[in-house]
């Protein structure tokens, strides 16, 4: 592969990644607080891609000889552009259904608002259910958001998935739901849940990690959050 090739493809991956940087595109990928290292990254390639056409420009006028490289060899740029044009989502119900859940035993707790409904995270009431009996959470109004998944019974589950670094490594915490379901639910829908803590618990089927339920008095549909991970379980 020539230079101007490399030096094609290195612009190509650069611009990428600022525009993956400069947008929410990144998001998909890695997790939020690793945005400042993806615009590094792409400003560091272009420099790199001008410093490599500079350098072979500046061979070739002294050495006064062009070598012409295979033409096939800029299908190297094909995944590149891929990665421009077609952007994957988020992972959703089909790797939540397959992978059990990653709910490990925080270390402690917040302090939560003590008057008015309590906004939480899928890994934070989770976490308080099952390792703290739900003590800061009965008799309380709870919103959580999250996405739909159904085993294999039908059973719906309330997912976020949690990211230790990138996309590659995300893993589910479920939620089970129980009260006033919606009679039709279709995975990978957005849900604003309102409802109560309730002691009951069941198994992951994939793992048989455990999983609290959560009584449901509401449940309305919402858009895809801004950051469709949930990086609190993990911090």
């Amino acid at each position: 592969m020539n230079r101007l090739a490399q030096s094609a493809l290195l612009f190509l991956l650069g611009a990428t990644l600022l525009h993956s940087g400069m947008t929410d595109l990144y998001l998909r990928y890695v997790k939020e607080g690793l945005r400042p290292l993806v615009l590094l990254a792409g400003a560091v390639l272009i420099v790199t891609a001008a410093a490599t056409l500079w350098y072979d420009r500046r061979g070739r006028a002294q050495a006064h000889d062009h070598h012409h490289e295979p033409r096939v060899t800029w299908l190297l740029t094909l995944p590149v552009l891929a990665l421009i044009l077609v952007a994957p989502p988020a992972l959703g119900s089909y790797s939540a259904s397959h992978t059990g859940t990653a709910l490990q035993k925080p270390f402690g707790f917040a302090d939560l608002p003590a008057d008015g409904p309590l906004r939480l995270g899928v890994a934070d009431y989770a976490g308080r259910a099952v390792y703290d009996d739900g003590r800061s959470l009965r008799d309380r109004e709870l919103k959580i958001t999250g996405f739909v998944t159904l085993d294999r019974a039908g059973t719906p589950y309330l997912v976020r998935m949690g990211l230790n670094c990138c996309a590659a490594d995300a893993q589910p915490v479920k939620i089970a739901l129980t009260g006033d379901i919606p009679p039709v639910l279709s995975p990978d829908t957005w849900l604003e849940i309102t409802g109560r803590y309730t002691p009951r618990r069941t198994k992951d089927p994939v793992n048989n990690g455990p999983v609290p339920y959560l009584e449901v008095t509401r449940a309305k549909p919402v858009p895809t959050p801004h950051d469709p991970y949930d990086e609190t379980w993990n911090t």
